[in-house]
């Protein structure tokens, strides 16, 4: 009996001893893909905790959510090129194109993060504007010299008054932008350097009136919310898609619709497809017997990459094509012009 006892002793102390298990998920550090693991069900909440610590947009059960992760002290570049190439045909067939790019250097420095609000410094770094139609080339660069053509200096005076200035962003760690301060200097500075170009004070107010209208908090608070925070804040799944309407036109009547979907997660990097546009439109009017024609479309698709880490866009590249036509017509003779515009938009180019 009382080896019987020592044995049953033995088996309530393994029985004891052994932890319950429970199936969950994470993120390996390692390839930044979802694997499975079993673990105590007392740590599970640990693992759950580390894996959320340690990945920006990290997953449950399948659904990402996007957040942001940066170190304090650390620099994030968000520089963007567009190339624009256009054609135009004309009635006779006979056809003209030419060339622009704008590039739009910045970086943010990432101050302090405390009670759940980054504080960043954002650089306005350089800007470069580019041009070449019939064999001819501009360039307007603030990282060089003051073009010599007075029709080109009103621009580059106005892009290097732009550039060397620092503006300061609040944003929530789950990528909403609270604030966008710093505007002052900056009007200040451009009004500082139009004085040589604009004499007459009354055109001058006006143009920094104009000024203001195209740079200013809410302006910069839209676009940065639309290139850094891309993942719904419900989550989405791999192959899940999700639109962003938005209005092409003044009046709200043409819509830019965008769809973007998860790819891929992998080695850390999450890979989203983008696509869509503005669907084809026509119209069509008679006046004094002259019929004239207006049909028009837009179509988009690239894809947008992710850091999982920092929830920091990597690299942007997406290809936009414009097509419009007008026809002119009497009922004996037509006459048809066509523009097509072929856009490349690249973020963080070479990243």
């Amino acid at each position: 009996m009382k080896k019987f006892t020592a044995i049953a002793i033995l088996s309530i102390a393994l029985i004891s001893c052994k932890k319950e298990t429970k199936t969950v998920t994470k993120v390996d550090p390692a390839t930044g893909k979802t694997i499975t693991v079993e673990v105590p069900v007392t740590d599970s909440t640990k693992v759950a905790e580390v894996s959320a610590e340690t990945f920006a947009i990290n997953d449950s059960l399948g659904v990402y959510k996007q957040s942001f992760k940066l170190e304090k002290g650390k620099t994030y570049p968000l520089t963007t090129f567009q190339k624009d190439v256009q054609t135009m045909t004309a009635p006779d067939g006979k056809t003209q194109s030419g060339t622009s790019e704008t590039t739009d250097e910045m970086a943010f420095t990432v101050n302090d993060f405390a009670n759940g609000i980054y504080d960043i410094t954002i650089n306005l770094v350089g800007k470069r504007n580019a041009q070449n139609a019939n064999g001819k080339s501009i360039v307007i660069d603030t990282k060089l010299a003051e073009p010599k053509e007075d029709q080109l200096k009103m621009m580059w005076k106005i892009n290097k008054g732009l550039v060397g200035n620092k503006l300061n962003m609040k944003m929530t760690e789950a990528g909403k932008v609270i604030s966008i301060t710093g505007f002052e200097p900056v009007y200040t500075k451009i009004g500082s350097s139009m004085g040589s170009v604009i004499k007459d004070p009354k055109q001058k107010e006006a143009f920094l009136q104009s000024f203001k209208g195209g740079f200013n908090e809410k302006i910069l608070k839209d676009q940065f919310t639309k290139n850094l925070n891309l993942i719904p804040a419900k989550g989405v799944k791999v192959g899940e898609k999700w639109t962003q309407t938005e209005n092409a036109t003044p009046d709200g009547k043409i819509k830019l619709s965008t769809n973007y979907a998860i790819k891929s997660v992998d080695n850390g990097i999450v890979t989203i497809s983008v696509s869509g546009g503005i669907p084809h439109k026509s119209d069509k009017k008679t006046q004094q017997g002259v019929t004239r024609s207006i049909s028009s479309d837009l179509t988009q698709n690239g894809t947008i990459t992710l850091d999982q880490k920092t929830g920091w866009v990597k690299n942007q590249n997406i290809a936009v094509k414009t097509s419009q036509s007008e026809t002119l017509s009497d009922g004996k003779q037509t006459q048809t012009m066509k523009s097509v515009s072929n856009s490349t938009v690249i973020v963080n180019p070479g990243k």
